[in-house]
């Protein structure tokens, strides 16, 4: 804790100082941020700072393996539907990136026998998301580092699948108001991959 606090009085004198304008002003206007980037929980994983953002232009959702849920129309808590909805619907987001990484945990863990106590039966759950994926990359075989490695990116590619259950992104997507972007993040290079549909690879981004 005393190394947050001592980043804080760091950021205050100096990052906040020197940017004291800019937070005035997404205070005054609003925020109008023009891309959701759903990213994984991973601690080395930071979205403003691997893509050079300025604070208002990102809406983050970070999560265990960056997965979305499917549309799910009930009155239970949904914390990564929530925000894609007001992402989309409110925020009028132009782009939507779903950033998979690098040696991911979450990935790891579909390999694994997980305890099945109460103390990670959300997080048991939740990994039933990268089935799929998993399952593909098993069929590709390869080391178990290339399965890792390709779950890691078709996992990526599914949640696209599931972001269009939701009817306002689907509504959107067709309507040519919303754009829809695969990444992969290497976390010992800093390297940023795309994915192409119509290559059907992910692609270095210069």
């Amino acid at each position: 804790m005393e190394k947050l606090l001592k980043g804080h009085q760091k950021f205050k004198a100096i990052k906040f100082k020197k940017n004291k304008d800019l937070y005035l002003k997404l205070v005054k206007d609003g925020q109008h941020p023009g891309t959701l980037f759903i990213g994984c929980s991973d601690s080395r994983v930071i979205p403003g700072l691997i893509t050079g953002s300025k604070p208002g232009e990102l809406f983050t959702i970070q999560n265990v393996g960056n997965f979305v849920a499917p549309y799910k129309p009930d009155e239970d808590y949904h914390s990564t539907a929530s925000a894609i909805e007001y992402a989309v619907s409110v925020l009028k987001v132009d782009d939507i990136i779903v950033c998979g990484h690098s040696h991911c945990g979450a990935i790891k863990s579909l390999y694994k026998d997980l305890d099945k106590d109460d103390d990670l039966i959300h997080t048991n759950k939740w990994l039933e998301l990268g089935n799929e994926a998993k399952k593909v990359a098993q069929l590709v075989g390869g080391s178990e580092k290339e399965k890792l490695i390709n779950t890691e990116k078709l996992s990526a590619i599914f949640q696209l699948e599931n972001l269009l259950t939701y009817p306002a992104v689907k509504r959107r997507v067709d309507e040519g108001s919303l754009h829809l972007h695969v990444w992969y993040y290497k976390i010992e290079t800093g390297e940023i991959e795309y994915y192409d549909d119509i290559k059907e690879s992910f692609i270095p981004m210069k």
